[in-house]
Parts: structure tokens; sequence; C-alpha cells
């Protein structure tokens, strides 16, 4: 039987840990609700999944556990931060409320933010600004990691580069998370401790051949992760990851020519008022119009209807707020390690 929690619970299980590896309780708080945000959405690479890492890259110096980022350059409505590597969770929750403070009287707000650690799940953010009627644009890439390659190579040189963007409608929201590459990093990893394969030939091995085997990443020479698009329409993604590249590390002013060799991310945080453009009223009925185009536009006989970005997230979580958060099997038992070294209590399984 699959074993079910309470979101809360998990919050409150999730605080517990970060906090009792030193991060401030009110810190702590805000990385648990927003990995158990991405649990609930049903991205369970980047839920809960990643409390392990971030409890060692704490526990080793890998993440600062408090202190402030160091502001770099302020215009009001641009802004670059230096995260000295707290925690990219809390760095970015952080740029969105700035940004909220100032789009009223800025009408858009830009921050990009260097050394940050990492920060789990973009889509998990997005709410955060729709439910403010406001659109939110987030990228991130690691300057000390690799992985994908550039069209037509093998050989690994960026990040995936996910770019998510959320926006209101008249209903519910778009959420739009995406990487550059045809999967991340952290699915090849999952599959290959577990001896498994993808499901498609995602990545390219070090003879320039299509491939579903995660082992390719570890070959000598390596392979890669492919651009999206593949072999055929690679160059699209690899024009979107140069684009998220110079979004991130170019307007932060730190990235892979600085021999970056700490776990992180550079990070683009934008948020736009479209009160400040063509008014909210309108925005909102033509991006609810268009939503409501494509989800009643024809389709194929016996094929679902046309799903919004974000409508499978978006109902993942209603069910799971209702029906109990199902985490990936190895989490918990992950998670119960550290629970043990801070004699923190794993929250039951729901009866």
């Amino acid at each position: 039987m699959t074993a079910r929690y309470d979101a809360e619970a998990l919050i409150t299980f999730g605080a517990a840990l970060f906090a009792g590896a030193g991060m401030p309780a009110d810190r702590a708080e805000v990385a648990a609700r927003l990995l158990v945000e991405a649990d609930l959405m049903g991205h369970d690479t980047h839920g809960l999944n990643l409390a392990p890492g971030y409890l060692d890259a704490l526990a080793t110096g890998g993440m600062r556990p408090d202190g402030e980022p160091e502001v770099v350059s302020d215009r009001d409505a641009v802004l670059v931060w230096d995260g000295g590597y707290l925690s990219g969770v809390w760095l970015v929750w952080r740029a969105l409320q700035t940004a909220f403070e100032r789009v009223a009287r800025t009408g858009t707000v830009s921050i990009a933010i260097r050394r940050s650690h990492h920060i789990a799940c973009l889509a998990a953010f997005l709410p955060l600004a729709t439910e403010r009627g406001l659109m939110a644009i987030i990228a991130s890439s690691d300057p000390a990691r690799d992985g994908v390659a550039p069209f037509g190579s093998f050989e690994p040189l960026y990040t995936p580069d996910p770019i998510a963007v959320g926006y209101p409608t008249d209903g519910d929201p778009v959420l739009i998370d995406i990487s550059a590459s045809t999967t991340t990093l952290g699915m090849a990893e999952r599959l290959e401790a577990a001896g498994e394969r993808f499901p498609g030939k995602w990545l390219i091995d070090n003879q320039g051949r299509a491939s579903d085997d995660p082992a390719v990443l570890a070959s000598e020479p390596r392979g890669a992760i492919m651009p999206l698009g593949g072999l055929d329409r690679g160059h699209k993604g690899f024009g979107l990851g140069l684009m998220v590249e110079a979004l991130t590390s170019g307007l932060g002013g730190y990235g892979r020519k600085d021999g970056a060799d700490s776990w992180g991310a550079s990070v683009f945080v934008q948020v736009l008022d479209p009160a400040a453009f063509g008014g909210r009223e309108a925005f909102t009925a033509e991006t609810g119009w268009l939503a409501a185009a494509c989800r009643g536009a024809e389709v194929p006989p016996d094929r679902p209807p046309v799903r919004m970005p974000g409508d499978g997230a978006l109902a993942r979580k209603r069910a799971a707020l209702s029906e109990g958060v199902v985490l990936y099997p190895t989490i918990m038992p992950a998670l119960t390690t550290w629970a043990e070294k801070f004699d923190v209590n794993p929250p039951p399984p729901l009866a």
C-alpha cells in the first residue's frame, strides 16, 4: 500500500530538519514549504528528494545557514545580489518578496542572483506571483556543473537550464516550467541509481549516437544530455539554453568562466505587473480567452483534451492536499537518517 502524508506535517518535518542543521526557523519553514510544494505538484525529483543534499551541504559548509545576500547593484527596478551560497530556495523567495514590494511602483522588477545555492523546483515559486495577479519569469543555471552538450557535440558543457513562466488568467493560472534540455540531471541520477533507462533516446553517447542509457553520462569520454529537440531539432534547445545562461550567469556577472566549483546556481527572477501595461483585467481576459480556446481545441478521436501548462500540476496538488502526498520510495528513508541525527520525529503516514 502506498504511504501518503499530510502536506503540513511534511512541511513541519522539513522545517525542523533544516532548523536542526542551523537555518533560522523562518527560513527553514520557507525552504520546507517550497520543497513540499514541488511534491504536491508532482515534481518529486525537485521536492523533498533534495532535502538530504541540502542538509549535507549545510553540515559541510557548502550552504550558508544564515546571513544576508550582498547587494551588488540596486537601480530600484534592476538588482544584482551575491547570494554567498545561502539557501537558494530562500533567496528566490526573498527576491520575489522584494519584487512584490517594488513592482506596483516600477511596473517590472528584475533580479539577478549570483552564487546562490541550488533553487529546487522553479514551478513551485510561480503561484506566489500569480496569486497576486502578477507574472513571473524565473531561470536558473549551475556554473559549477555540466551535463548538456551544445547541438552538434557530445561534450557536456552546461546544465539543463530550466526557465519557468507563470501568469494569471480569468481561471487557473498558466504555469510553464521547462528545461532547455531533453531531461534533467536529477532524473538521470535517479534512473542510473535504479538501473533503469529513459523512455526515449534523450541522451547522446561519446560516438554521437542517441541513447536511453543514463550510464553514458559517466563513460569516458563522457556522453551528455541532448538539448531540447534532440538530434534533429536540438538547435532550438541549444538556443534556449544560451538565453538562460545569458540571463543568469551573464546578467549576474559570475559564471562558468570564473571556475565555480560549489553546487549552486546563477538565477534570474523577473516580476511584471500587468496593471503597468495594458491593465490587469485586459491581461487576464486575453490570457483566459486563449487558455479556453486551447483547452477546447479539436483533438483526434479518443484523445484527451488539450491540457494547459500547469493544469496537471494543479490537479495533482489538489488531489494531494485532499488525499495526502505520495513520496518517491527513497525519500522518507533518506530523511529519517537526518531525523535521527537531529532528534526529530518523522510524520506518520495517513491512515
